[in-house]
């Protein structure tokens, strides 16, 4: 029997009438319902024809979790009267219950997605309704964008609506109604909500800032603390937001001997926990949940919220192909989703585990996926869908260029797409594996080699990381998986069942393309070979060969290191399955490999073996040698006598870029003809050439360094290379101004005296520097100018030391010259000192010298 008191109860009815109205005009429609107010039970059931007295049509709802679709069938069965698996049921990844009589049908968003690539049209679908499109998860846009492709042109009767609690209305507004004036309509639902007063609780002492996959201990001991201190001055269930699963079961463990029962809500979480974690209950709770109830589902008896304020986002170095979840803290958007479920029954509290003042340094909203995530799985079924470059979707945010680059590479590199991007027979079989393109290489071509079940079994472990408990070696957690019974366990065996039956019974098809062949026998090889042949065949990048002391070198380049104690310390290779790089860190950190020995990852690996010349500067000189590598791990090595002369050239510019033009001889006499033409391009540019920096004269080097360069060997070649008479070759002979350079920046330049004094270019200001004893300028009314530009002259005393410094003789004489005579006469009484320096007679001896 239908529950007509709780369907009238829900707030979003009173919305109910404008959205058909909407969809029967425009066909798409954004709903804005806050949570709690029926969106995503009543709406799809209206929808349907199920209540309300429309007509009957087939509903999907894409949710973005696993737990809310079976949630969401499981609550409007219940409204029905029903058992899921009649008018609703659901499909998630691995569990299908739905009947012939399902009219609303809860799928995930990854599960409509391997739907639509099977099925265009989604033949039979009337309405479908994409939930908590806030979330932005990248297989909900991505969704989206094939929806509104398959409205365009195929079906335009088909119905769209976009609903969320903290939608970006407008945003989403524009890209449903897109192609139609004014966007789609946006129909917004009032909800019930009671206040909830917020407890500012920060730690009182400083924790560190979360890193990786890393959370402190010590913020961890915080939040259980401030559960207890809830459970004390509040009454109603507690409900605490943790960013994973292992924090989750850390602060489980310091609640021991609350008066409360401590439940854990998470898509990894047995069933009968869920259940037990959504239901109401007839005593105290404190439920510990990641993000999945922020707003995806209904957790009854809740009055108070502990918040950690920290969140799980995926990240991706592309240039290591290190992709991780990495810990972060919450967007202000999330926190309010989170304090807001303390006030959905009766007036509630929130206590943020951090300071008021940080709370608006958060990030407003949580960044969407496409922006940050690996976005191999999105290029690969963008491909599928036609778009290699998701250039035709219609997307919130346009995918990364560099991202998507980086992509295209790894689905090229398992074949996947072919060069141009077009997908493959190949990519066509991996993208409905529900896998990560890797991960689809893996299964494909690791179940040619070791048979279906093994294969399965190890890429299923990979898929989804085992708990810490299991260990780092990943043919040790395979075994431990065989045999568990606990609730990892039993999702991993689900999964392997699975996968097996997707590539059963030939493990290949025609168009798989050829698989490498395995180095191990048979498929009875041991665990750990084929759990090591597997791993590499995901991630041949990471395949790594040891350096010593629990150090490795991964063939992408990055090194990587292996926990104390661990097993795998004494392995000469690895294929590391999962890794990650903390912060400041130049290694990686190794979480799950396997052990492997050279030939199998010369197999795994292959595309990344190279074998040939390498000319090349290095340690201090250049060193020539034929090398077979696999990526950056050196295999063998042996030296070269005849390398490629262009190569040698090539690698000595290299040498001289590292470590400068100081590598070839300078005389004194060089580096004043460099610092004369250096003054020159300053003051006049044109023809004369820039000669003060380094690079600008490598990259004129076949004008000056040859035919020197061409016929260096080694670092000592360069060193026998004359670097003054080479720049004379990059005087303005053709114009004719080369002869000027003595006439315009001379060497030396001629004093009253009749000495003849070296000029010094080389000052940072950029004039010439004439250093001269005072005596020998007398008689000389106005200061030298070269190139049209005055001197800076540096008057010295008989002793040699300063004096004075002027660009301005004339006035010097007029006015300086009086304190400099007064302070020096006494000091240098055999010198002349004369009343009147303009009209004396220069000399450089002494008073007596003079009058002989």
């Amino acid at each position: 029997m239908i529950r007509t008191a709780a369907l009238d109860a829900l707030p979003v009815r009173e919305a109910v009438p404008a959205l058909l109205s909407a969809l029967d005009d425009h066909g798409t429609a954004v709903l804005s319902a806050p949570p709690g107010t029926g969106k995503t039970t009543l709406v799809p059931l209206v929808l349907a024809g199920l209540v309300g007295g429309g007509p009957r049509r087939r509903v999907v709802v894409a949710e973005p979790r696993r737990i809310a679709a079976r949630a969401a069938a499981r609550r409007m069965a219940w409204l029905l009267g029903e058992q899921v698996g009649g008018a609703v049921g659901f499909t998630v990844r691995g569990e299908r219950v739905v009947g012939p009589d399902t009219v609303v049908e809860v799928v995930t968003t990854g599960v409509l997605l391997q739907r639509l690539q099977r099925d265009q049209e989604l033949t039979g679908v009337d309405v479908v309704i994409l939930d908590e499109c806030h979330e932005r998860h990248l297989d909900a846009d991505t969704v989206a964008a094939f929806l509104l492709d398959v409205r365009e042109t195929l079906r335009p009767e088909l119905r769209l609506v976009a609903a969320s609690a903290t939608t970006d209305s407008a945003g989403w507004a524009h890209v449903l109604g897109r192609g139609g004036p004014g966007g789609a309509p946006v129909v917004e639902a009032a909800g019930v909500s009671y206040p909830v007063e917020t407890v500012w609780a920060p730690p009182t002492r400083p924790v560190r800032p979360p890193h990786g996959m890393r959370v402190d201990p010590a913020q961890l001991t915080h939040v259980a603390s401030v559960v207890r201190r809830a459970l004390a001055e509040r009454d109603g269930d507690v409900l605490c937001f943790l960013p994973g699963v292992g924090e989750i079961a850390r602060v489980a463990g310091q609640l021991g001997g609350v008066d409360a029962e401590v439940l854990q809500l998470h898509g990894r979480a047995p069933a009968a926990a869920q259940d037990a974690a959504l239901s109401v209950a007839d005593h105290r709770r404190v439920i510990l949940s990641t993000a999945v109830a922020e707003s995806s589902l209904t957790v009854p008896g809740v009055r108070v919220v502990v918040d950690s304020g920290l969140a799980r986002e995926p990240r991706v170095d592309h240039a290591r192909g290190l992709g991780a979840l990495a810990t972060v803290r919450a967007s202000r958007a999330a926190g309010r989703q989170r304090a807001g479920r303390a006030g959905r029954e009766a007036p509630g509290a929130v206590y943020r585990c951090w300071a008021e003042a940080e709370d608006g340094r958060l990030a407003a909203f949580p960044a969407p996926e496409i922006r940050i995530a690996d976005l191999a799985q999105f290029a690969l079924q963008a491909a599928c869908w036609g778009d290699p470059d998701a250039a035709g979707l219609a997307l919130l945010d346009p995918p990364p260029a560099g991202a998507m680059a980086a992509a295209r590479e790894v689905l090229v590199a398992v074949g996947a797409v072919d060069p141009a991007g077009a997908v493959t027979a190949r990519g066509l079989r991996m993208a409905r594996l529900g896998l990560h393109p890797r991960l689809a290489r893996a299964l494909l071509d690791g179940s040619a080699a070791l048979g279906a079940r093994r294969a399965a079994e190890v890429v299923a472990l990979i898929s989804e990381e085992p708990p810490r408990e299991y260990g780092d070696d990943l043919a040790g957690a395979w075994r431990q998986a065989r045999a568990g019974g606990d609730g990892y366990a039993a999702r991993w065996r689900a999964e392997a069942r699975r996968l097996e039956r997707a590539v059963s019974p030939a493990g290949r098809t025609a168009g798989d393309g050829a698989a490498p062949r395995a180095p191990l026998g048979s498929g009875a090889a041991p665990d750990d070979a084929a759990a090591g042949f597997v791993a590499a065949l995901a991630f041949p990048e990471r395949v790594a060969k040891a350096k010593g002391s629990g150090a490795f070198l991964m063939a992408g380049g990055t090194a990587a290191e292996v926990g104390d104690g661990s097993g795998l310390r004494r392995a000469p290779w690895l294929a590391v399955a999962v890794a990650d790089r903390p912060p400041h860190s130049a290694s990686a950190r190794v979480r799950l490999a396997a052990v492997l020995d050279e030939d199998t990852a010369r197999v795994a690996a292959g595309h990344l073996l190279t074998d040939g010349e390498e000319v090349r500067w290095e340690d201090g000189d250049l060193v020539a040698r034929s090398a077979e590598r696999l990526g950056a791990i050196e295999l063998a090595v042996r030296p070269l006598r005849s390398p490629d002369p262009a190569l040698v050239r090539a690698a000595l510019l290299d040498g001289l870029r590292f470590e400068g033009l100081g590598l070839l001889r300078w005389s004194p006499d060089a580096l004043a003809l460099r610092s004369r033409l250096g003054f020159l391009h300053r003051t006049l540019g044109g023809a004369w050439p820039d000669v003060a920096d380094d690079q600008a004269l490598l990259e004129r080097a076949d004008e000056w360094l040859e035919p020197e360069l061409s016929r260096a060997r080694r670092r000592a070649d360069l060193g026998r290379i004359d670097a003054g008479k080479a720049l004379n070759r990059l005087l303005p002979w053709a114009t004719g101004e080369a002869v000027r350079l003595d006439e315009l920046a001379p060497e030396r330049l001629e004093v009253p005296s009749g000495s003849r004094i070296r000029l010094d270019y080389s000052a940072e200001h950029g004039r010439p520097v004439l250093a001269v004893k005072l005596q020998e300028l007398f008689g000389l009314a106005e200061t030298p100018r070269l190139a049209g530009v005055p001197v800076l002259v540096h008057l010295l005393s008989p002793a040699g030391r300063p004096a004075a410094v002027t660009s301005d003789l004339a006035s010097f004489w007029q006015g300086g010259y009086r304190a400099v005579r007064a302070e020096l006469r006494g000091r240098y009484p055999k010198h002349p000192w004369p009343e009147d320096p303009a009209t004396a007679e220069p000399t450089r001896h002494t008073n007596a010298r003079l009058r002989r």
